[in-house]
């Protein structure tokens, strides 16, 4: 895998309470944004990222290509998390209300699974077209999916950041999981949406069609956020996937 990565805190806010993390030997990437007064959602992504990452450590991923074991393990995983931050929000009231995003990938074999909660997205890129992975867990989708709005009103809707469900906001956390197989060359965008609300999807193609690197291609997708207005933390990690990745035992 070709591993990219870059996070900024754009040009409007003073701290960045985006984070990631990258585990290179599990094949795992991980991005969050996190939510809450004062430092407390900067507290709540890193926490996140940096707990998520000791799981795994802990408490390898057994190889099994069974997607219902991979979504067990990644719930189980939430699951511990999730509980820790919502501890440390009651624990402690400069953390109240504090909470966070994520959205994680693990890729190789000739598949990616990615499980989410929040708005941080996962693209997938290939042959010239992009195609979204997760689904947004904001009150403006949920009006989306019941004809309330279109997505084009979605799109400019004051409410599209509301979001609907974060670690740390509840007792108990629900993630979407979901498979893909994976070919030689596609390439995964993660990203906070400091990205997609200030990069167009057409832009994003754009930038990932010119045959840069996927270090390259995070910053120029960071660089054209900042240059679109930078309203939010934005943060990408780009994986391109090499032919060792279909075929590795």
């Amino acid at each position: 895998m070709e591993v990219g990565f870059k996070s900024d805190k754009g040009q409007r806010r003073q701290n960045n309470e985006d984070a990631c993390f990258i585990l290179l030997a599990d094949k795992v990437y991980v991005v969050a944004d996190g939510v809450g007064g004062g430092n407390a959602g900067e507290i709540a992504s890193r926490t996140a990222v940096s707990q998520i990452a000791n799981y795994i450590v802990e408490h390898p991923i057994e190889e099994t290509g069974d997607k219902y074991k991979i979504a067990s393990y990644f719930q189980n995983c939430l699951d511990k998390v999730n509980g820790h931050i919502f501890e440390m929000a009651n624990k402690y009231t400069a953390n109240r209300g504090m909470a966070t995003t994520i959205v994680v990938v693990y890729a190789g074999r000739g598949k990616a699974y990615i499980t989410n909660v929040g708005d941080s997205r996962a693209y997938l890129f290939r042959s010239g077209q992009l195609t979204q992975l997760t689904e947004d867990h904001t009150y403006v989708n949920t009006l989306v999916k019941a004809g309330v709005l279109t997505p084009e009103q979605a799109e400019t809707d004051e409410r599209k950041n509301v979001i609907t469900k974060a670690m740390g906001a509840e007792p108990d956390v629900e993630p979407d999981f979901f498979q893909v197989d994976i070919a030689a060359d596609d390439i995964i965008i993660m990203c906070t949406d400091g990205l997609y609300d200030e990069v167009s999807e057409g832009e994003i193609v754009e930038v990932l069609s010119e045959g840069r690197t996927m270090s390259e291609t995070c910053s120029e997708l960071v660089r054209r956020a900042n240059d679109h207005g930078g309203h939010d933390n934005i943060t990408v990690i780009s994986l391109r996937v090499t032919e060792e990745d279909i075929h590795e035992q």
